[in-house]
């Protein structure tokens, strides 16, 4: 059977990574081992994240449906105000990827970021992986690994771990121990590993900078970092990377271990989204649009480059049948599995992919070249494939288009559950360069 890793990075931009045409990240640069997975896998350029935003997708990713209906998801996103709660969280009774996985004979393992809701009543351990190193919350001090509450954060399964060390690293340390501790397992079960980075979030710190972390008033670091540090945050992640396929390497795992990188939604304010505009919070283009790069000896071609419209809960979708994993009826799936692009048997198929936020009321439909945008008021009608930048509204040149496509969206919004007017809306992200009219 095959092993299977998913690696999440954490607010990377579009064009952050060399493969991607980055224009300061050149090629084998800042990322030259996720660069090398593209190269010897297969690179989607227009492959989409759930959400703009940090748990919404994470939500999508476990349970490979649309995150709308769930309650916890229509936080954006959650934060500290969940602690205690028994709604805001990924209920353990809803199948996930990891439980199904663990149903068909996997070892599941959730390395780095979990943000899907608090103990007692919400956990990894609850919702299908054997065992959990990482932090419950949003984002932590790289150091101190505390939140932006000022609690400490990192655990082991449901006990809180203190070690010194960079978060990066450690998590990286954790996933180069896991692959050599489960190629020697006595139980020779395959494994579905996790591995959620909190790189390149926020607050900007490298590897050097452990005597900033004392000085930073907010995790937020609204005052700090730079396109350097930022850079160099991408980079120490993907050395991590470079460890792991070593590790792969060293046990012979490296042909038939499915390998996935994403990111959870588009970059924050360092990061480059070339040519695209917007960023976290935004459906626009930079804040949804993200890398998709998949490294499968054993069935994908290398080098190969594909334009297939896909976002999270697809890929979630996908590995599950890689694993032989099996839907549960009682709680159909909205993603739709990618192997027949993967394995070159489909060039392509159309897939409508639709979103909203509660954040400015935005609305976006991708239809084939096509997509509906609405932001506040304001609704827009863009090509995306000849005007990825969304700049040129064609909404009053093919008014019937944009009503088909306003109407289309409007039929799917009716069959999820309306957002609560409790929900929150986290406004520290960025919002910069939403379309004007």
């Amino acid at each position: 059977m095959t092993n299977i890793i998913y690696i999440v990075a954490d607010d990377l931009g579009y064009a952050d990574l060399g493969c991607y045409g980055g224009r300061e990240a050149q090629f084998g640069q800042v990322s030259p081992n996720i660069d090398k997975l593209a190269e010897e896998g297969m690179l989607f350029l227009e492959g989409y994240s759930n959400s703009p935003v940090c748990s919404p997708t994470r939500f999508a990713l476990m349970s490979m449906a649309y995150q709308y209906r769930l309650r916890g998801a229509l936080e954006e996103p959650i934060n500290s105000r969940s602690k205690g709660s028994d709604t805001l969280g990924l209920p353990p009774h809803i199948p996930t990827l990891p439980s199904q996985l663990q149903k068909a004979g996997y070892h599941t393992g959730l390395i780095g970021k979990w943000h899907l809701g608090y103990p007692p009543h919400f956990g990894p351990r609850r919702s299908g992986y054997d065992e959990f190193y990482g932090i419950m919350a949003g984002g932590v001090d790289y150091f101190s690994h505390r939140s932006g509450k000022g609690d400490h954060d990192l655990w082991i399964n449901e006990e809180e771990h203190e070690e010194i060390g960079y978060l990066t690293d450690l998590l990286s340390d954790r996933a180069v121990e896991f692959v050599h501790r489960r190629a020697d397992a006595a139980d020779q079960k395959p494994f579905f590993l996790s591995l959620h980075y909190t790189a390149p979030h926020w607050p900007w710190e490298t590897r050097d900078d452990e005597e900033l972390a004392d000085k930073i008033t907010t995790l937020y670091h609204l005052e700090g970092g730079n396109i350097h540090t930022y850079r160099r945050m991408i980079h120490h992640m993907d050395e991590g990377i470079g460890r792991i396929m070593e590790a792969l390497e060293q046990h012979g795992l490296s042909e038939d271990t499915l390998i996935v990188f994403t990111s959870d939604n588009g970059g924050e304010r360092f990061s480059d989204s070339w040519p695209l505009v917007g960023g976290k919070m935004d459906l626009t283009e930079g804040g949804i649009r993200v890398p998709w790069i998949v490294r499968w000896p054993k069935a994908v071609k290398p080098g190969t480059v594909s334009m297939q419209h896909c976002m999270t809960m697809d890929w979630s979708r996908t590995l599950l049948e890689a694993g032989n994993g099996e839907i549960d009826p009682e709680y159909p799936v909205d993603g739709v599995s990618l192997m027949p692009v993967l394995t070159g048997e489909s060039e392509g198929f159309e897939r409508p992919l639709y979103w909203r936020m509660k954040h400015r009321d935005q609305r976006a439909l991708r239809l084939g070249d096509w997509k509906y945008l609405k932001v506040d008021e304001h609704e827009y009608l863009f090509n995306i494939t000849n005007d990825a930048r969304e700049r040129a509204n064609q909404g009053r040149l093919q008014p019937e288009r944009l009503e088909a496509m306003r109407n289309q969206w409007l039929a799917w919004n009716e069959t999820m559950p309306a957002i609560p007017s409790d929900a929150t809306v986290s406004l520290v992200y960025s919002t910069a360069d939403m379309p004007q009219r």
